[in-house]
């Protein structure tokens, strides 16, 4: 990358984001739209994804699958993502991918779930100091499903930002309870293979609570292209399986809960994480 010039007076927007391909489906139109505008942007995935699918979907644990070589094949499908999104700077933290709650993979020491909060924060802390974003944006105290790394994420993030004092707005990303619900429907509808999956009254996060809503209509095509770059992981094929004008609906908007704001002008309800600051 080319340096800008004093890192302090651009534009900037932060995301951290635990593994390759966590950046699409939130984020992914945000990067795009922000880069567009031309924003900088910066992507930080704190592990490298080595439970993620190997070849031919096999899952970490049986035969077949190479926990370095699907790190590897997981940050390729990255950089690949990151380019179609025009994501300026991408920093890979490195740590080891723990695997979904309740896998066997959650015990190991060098997981980035059992890494101490403040090591791993003190590392963000410095990219921070780096690139000095205006915005941050990480998941909730949740980490969204439960996923014992999107938790460990948002937990540096937000270290990082107390610590640090420079984000001076930081959002967490979120699922809107009731187009979540439509989506579903429509799914079934369309003729997906839903199972037996119902989503539970609680899922996502109500409208109500949800305090942006950015527009990336014009970006829905770039996000469908960064999923399928991920192509050795399976998280995208519901999305990938759907018809195009779903596709558009269920990827055109980007929802967000602000959690921190130092910014007098920006209002309750935003469409542009930037309000106040431009």
């Amino acid at each position: 990358m080319v340096f800008d010039g004093d890192m302090s007076q651009r534009l900037t927007i932060m995301a951290v984001h635990a593994h390759p391909d966590d950046e699409v489906l939130n984020t992914g139109g945000l990067f795009a739209r922000y880069a567009e505008e031309g924003i900088r942007t910066v992507l930080v995935t704190c592990t490298n994804g080595e439970q993620g699918d190997g070849p031919g979907g096999v899952k970490p644990g049986a035969p077949g699958h190479d926990p370095a070589a699907v790190a590897a094949q997981r940050l390729g499908e990255l950089r690949a993502s990151a380019g179609l999104l025009e994501i300026e700077h991408v920093e890979l933290l490195g740590y080891r991918d723990s695997g979904m709650d309740g896998w066997d993979a959650n015990a190991d020491p060098r997981a980035f779930a059992n890494v101490p909060v403040a090591a791993a924060a003190a590392e963000l802390a410095a990219l921070i100091e780096k690139y000095r974003p205006q915005v941050l944006v990480t998941y909730d105290e949740q980490g969204g499903y439960g996923h014992p790394d999107h938790i460990q994420a948002h937990r540096i993030a937000v270290a990082a930002t107390e610590s640090t004092g420079i984000p001076d707005k930081l959002y967490y990303a979120a699922m809107p309870r009731e187009p979540a619900r439509e989506m579903f429907a429509a799914a079934k509808a369309n003729g997906m293979d839903m199972g037996d999956f119902e989503p539970p009254e609680d899922f996502g996060t109500p409208l109500a609570e949800i305090t942006a809503v950015i527009d990336v209509a014009a970006y829905t095509r770039r996000k469908v292209k960064a999923l399928e770059a991920h192509g050795s992981q399976g998280d995208g094929a519901f999305f990938l399986g759907l018809p195009e004008a779903i596709q558009n609906l269920i990827l055109g908007s980007e929802y967000f809960v602000r959690q921190h704001n130092r910014v007098a002008d920006a209002p309750d309800r935003e469409t542009d994480l930037f309000a106040g600051l431009r």
